[in-house]
């Protein structure tokens, strides 16, 4: 019998590989190896409903234990591949084993961007990524709290917006002059810089933090000014880094990530790269991308299974995102980066809107704040690259399903 898929990490992609082999008919064995000591799990929620202890620990598997046995699949947790050997096939593992492949996938996902300034070893200064730091961090929140958030992103605002909601006293940090700044426009980072301050989140923007200080445990954060915050707790989110060194170490081509074609395929025979780590090029928008996102891990983990199973089905979806905060949904559809005009739909609800990019009349991404059908009928006309009538798009007495005719 042929070795069967290894699958280098254990998260939303892996496991999508893993499910979408058997489901394609795949007979041959299939392992599952991952770092962490609980079985795939979902991270976005560890920054929302988790983090905000409105949702039980068991509801954030991907599958239920049975799952994995009953399709075959070994899952291997708290292991850690630390080799390559692709000219005889098999990777190594951190107890010395050896273990076979006839396909392999790398779904190492990627890592916190660590902040290098003195005091960043002291306690009670956290890094959202893992479900062990979620409960480190959901242990330490409490009402009266100081909280300080480096960095305006996604992780930074959404732990922001919890902890306020918990009686917390929290400010945001932000180097840049706006938040959400590689995701979004200048038109929603207002908003939900609004939203924000008049839920009581205090927001510096423009701002660096030079130095933690504290003896055991943070007690204050000191900015570029000299000026010193309080802080019980702090929370860093500005970025992540792709664990490509793998691939790296073994000759596979990588930038930013690991480097794939539209069948998720790596520069080495029978090697696929999927999620996170993965920088796969985009039909849709003519260049590169490496996304961090839960529809490119599903996606993609489809992708590379279709791919081995010989049943390839080039990979080239509309990039989407999401943000829970307070009671806004931010649905975020394609990327605006390149745009040349903004037309903004404002909706009869309170704080419902949506703000389109657009590029020689086609759009290129929408950002909807409680505008569900706005958000997914954009995913739609980003797919077909039509040229829009504008005024169509900018009056919410035509409803968006009209533009698709």
């Amino acid at each position: 019998m042929q070795a069967g898929t290894a699958i280098v990490g254990a998260g939303q992609a892996g496991a999508q590989v893993a499910a979408s082999l058997r489901q394609l008919g795949y007979r041959l064995p299939i392992t599952l190896i991952g770092d962490e000591a609980v079985p795939p799990y979902q991270r976005p929620p560890l920054s929302k409903a988790y983090l905000s202890s409105n949702m039980p620990r068991e509801d954030l598997f991907l599958r239920p234990d049975e799952f994995w046995a009953k399709f075959d699949i070994q899952l291997r947790t708290q292991t850690r591949v630390t080799n390559l050997h692709l000219d005889e096939s098999c990777i190594e593992l951190d107890d010395g084993s050896m273990l076979g492949f006839s396909d392999l996938v790398l779904a190492t996902g990627t890592r916190p961007r660590p902040l290098p300034i003195a005091g960043n070893d002291l306690e009670q200064i956290y890094y959202l990524r893992s479900l062990a730091d979620a409960e480190h961090i959901r242990k330490a929140f409490a009402p009266g709290k100081k909280l300080i958030a480096i960095g305006a992103g996604y992780i930074g605002l959404e732990c922001a917006a919890t902890a306020v909601k918990q009686g917390m006293d929290v400010t945001v940090l932000e180097a840049q002059d706006r938040v959400l700044a590689r995701v979004s426009g200048s038109e929603l980072a207002d908003i939900i810089t609004e939203i924000h301050r008049k839920a009581g989140v205090q927001i510096l923007l423009n701002t660096t933090a030079t130095c933690f200080e504290g003896e055991q445990k943070v007690k204050a954060v000191t900015l570029q000014d000299g000026k010193k915050l309080p802080a019980d707790i702090v929370v860093v989110g500005i970025g992540v880094i792709p664990n490509e060194e793998l691939a790296q170490e073994a000759g596979i081509v990588c930038e930013n990530g690991i480097v794939v074609d539209e069948l998720c395929q790596t520069s080495a025979r029978h090697v696929y790269a999927v999620g996170d780590v993965s920088h796969h090029p985009s039909a849709l928008y003519g260049r590169n991308l490496r996304l961090e996102s839960v529809q490119n891990a599903i996606d993609q983990g489809k992708a590379a299974a279709a791919a081995i199973c010989e049943k390839p089905k080039p990979y080239n979806a509309v990039p989407w995102f999401w943000s829970d905060q307070y009671d806004v949904k931010l649905q975020i559809a394609g990327l605006h980066s390149g745009h040349d005009q903004v037309i903004i739909r404002k909706l009869d609800a309170d704080c419902s809107l949506a703000i389109f990019y657009l590029k020689d009349g086609r759009l290129l991404a929408c950002d909807a704040i409680n505008a569900p059908a706005e958000y997914m009928v954009s995913r739609m006309l980003i797919a077909k690259g039509v040229s829009l009538d504008v005024d169509k798009l900018r009056n919410p007495d035509i409803p968006m399903k009209e533009l698709l005719l």
